[in-house]
């Protein structure tokens, strides 16, 4: 099997290394292919360094995308409408394409641009936690999921493409109901939401913070108890939809908490988020909320917008995600 990996982020260096380390034939598309080497190397928290070869590396669909057998976007929200149309003319008959994130619109906008034909797969959340080193290089693989849960639509022969992706990615994979389960998630559009609204909703001009704060490893009960507010929205969404009890968990469920100080505690003692920074940038004086960065415009505009469009399409009401929803649309501006 030929693959493309799309994208040259954190996320594409990690699945691209890893799928070549293990044999993979990979190719990459990324804008800059003359910052990549065809040697990549991974490290993984047990201490090993994984090593692949890619192919191929590109930005020209043609060179990369043509003879692929899959294709693999692992690319931000606001990357996905584009880069769909940018390979489309080159995708073959019969080649699967699917994404790393699909909470972020992937299935909806792939319906709409690829042909009904075309066999889509996305996970409901990604597959490792991941960081690039040095650019084109090697990258660091900070944390496994134990399982991966993926969806796949417009094919009737399901289980050879779920088998496919489990052996590239050396993990257990779940073949779940339908695209709702995995487009619609309460990881990040609704985690990272709940901790920026808890920290800043009541930022202003000309306050200055002395140091950068933990995302993680300083969360508070007070953003526990916003997420859990949130997903409680969130699974009232789900009963109006053909989602599966229990295809997706809770929040409560999925870190093995009971109420927001054990979620807080959960959060905070999890060693692959724990070096993790808030997203701020430097200033005069110390350091700001970073609204440009992607926690603010994938998490709200192409996260936590999907959930709040099917909730009003569906009647089901969230005035709680509309607050958060709303300070953060009007903290991007």
């Amino acid at each position: 099997m030929k693959i493309c990996v799309c994208g040259g982020g954190n996320l594409g260096h990690v699945v691209t290394g890893f799928m070549a380390a293990r044999g993979a034939d990979v190719s990459l598309l990324t804008r800059r292919p003359d910052r990549w080497q065809q040697q990549i190397s991974v490290s993984t928290p047990d201490g090993e360094t994984l090593k692949g070869t890619i192919g191929r590396i590109s930005n020209r669909p043609d060179e990369v995308v043509a003879d692929a057998d899959m294709v693999l976007l692992c690319l931000p929200g606001y990357s996905i409408r584009e880069e769909l149309l940018h390979i489309r003319p080159f995708v073959k008959p019969g080649a699967a394409v699917g994404s790393i994130v699909s909470s972020t619109g992937f299935f909806f906008e792939a319906m709409e641009l690829l042909p009904p034909d075309t066999p889509l797969f996305g996970f409901q959340r990604v597959p490792f936690i991941a960081r690039t080193v040095e650019y084109g290089h090697s990258a660091s693989l900070l944390g496994y999921k134990p399982t991966l849960h993926i969806a796949i639509e417009q094919t009737e022969n399901k289980e050879p493409l779920r088998q496919s992706i489990e052996h590239l990615l050396a993990t257990p994979t779940v073949l779940l109901g339908s695209h709702y389960e995995v487009s619609l998630t309460n990881s990040n559009p609704i985690l990272h939401p709940s901790r920026l609204y808890t920290l800043w909703k009541d930022w202003h001009e000309g306050v200055v913070y002395p140091s950068r704060t933990f995302f993680y490893k300083e969360w508070t009960d007070e953003a526990s108890e916003l997420l859990i507010a949130m997903d409680r929205e969130f699974f009232q969404l789900l009963r109006a939809l053909p989602v599966r009890e229990g295809s997706i968990p809770t929040i409560l469920d999925y870190y093995e908490s009971t109420d927001a100080p054990s979620l807080t505690r959960k959060l905070r003692s999890i060693q692959a988020f724990k070096d993790i920074l808030s997203p701020m940038k430097a200033v005069d004086g110390g350091f700001v909320p970073d609204f440009e960065s992607r926690y603010f415009t994938e998490d709200f505009p192409y996260g936590l917008r999907i959930i709040q469009e099917q909730a009003r399409k569906h009647q089901t009401p969230t005035p709680v995600i509309d607050r958060v929803m709303e300070w953060g649309m009007n903290s991007i501006k």
